[in-house]
Formats: C-alpha cells, sequence, structure tokens
C-alpha cells in the first residue's frame, strides 16, 4: 500500500485521551486523501481500496498522523466493514 500524502490535516490533539472514542464516516477508494471535521463529525477520504483491511489501515494512518500519536494506539472497535467507523485512543 502507498502511503497517503498527509498535508493540510486538522490539528485532532485534543483527542488524545486515554479512553476516548473517535467516530467518523469515510469513503474509501476516492481521488484523493482527506480529513476533515465538519458539524456532524469526522469525515475521511483514502485512496485505498476496501479490500482486505487496507481502507481501515489507511484510515488509521492519517487519523493518527491528525491527533499525533503511534498508529498501535489507535484500535477499531466498530464498523470493520462499514463506512461509519469507531476507533478507541488506548494509551500504553
Amino acid at each position: 500500500m502507498a502511503k497517503p500524502k498527509l498535508k493540510n490535516l486538522p490539528d485532532l490533539s485534543h483527542l488524545v485521551v486515554p479512553g476516548q472514542e473517535i467516530s467518523l464516516r469515510v469513503t474509501p477508494k476516492a481521488a484523493r486523501t482527506s480529513l476533515i471535521a465538519t458539524a456532524e463529525g469526522l469525515r475521511m477520504t483514502v485512496t485505498a481500496v476496501p479490500e482486505n483491511g487496507k481502507a481501515n489501515a489507511a484510515v488509521r494512518q492519517v487519523l493518527a498522523a491528525a491527533m499525533g500519536v503511534a498508529q498501535t494506539r489507535l484500535n477499531l472497535i466498530r464498523g470493520q466493514t462499514a463506512r461509519d467507523k469507531t476507533f478507541v485512543y488506548e494509551e500504553g
């Protein structure tokens, strides 16, 4: 999987709280990778295809970069195969 370009990401460091659940709506197989915060919540587009966990890995990578944490601190707890996903931040 190619690394997504991580430019112009919002600062999500306020979400770095142990046990914090982060919900977002994901659109895979998009033209470019982006992350925006709207009134309804977080919306992300990734260029990765939704097969064999590639899109979920790309989402985890972009979300971790926006939060300023390691990818291993984010666990996908809901939405493995859905567009609406919920990650939880876990401190090591």
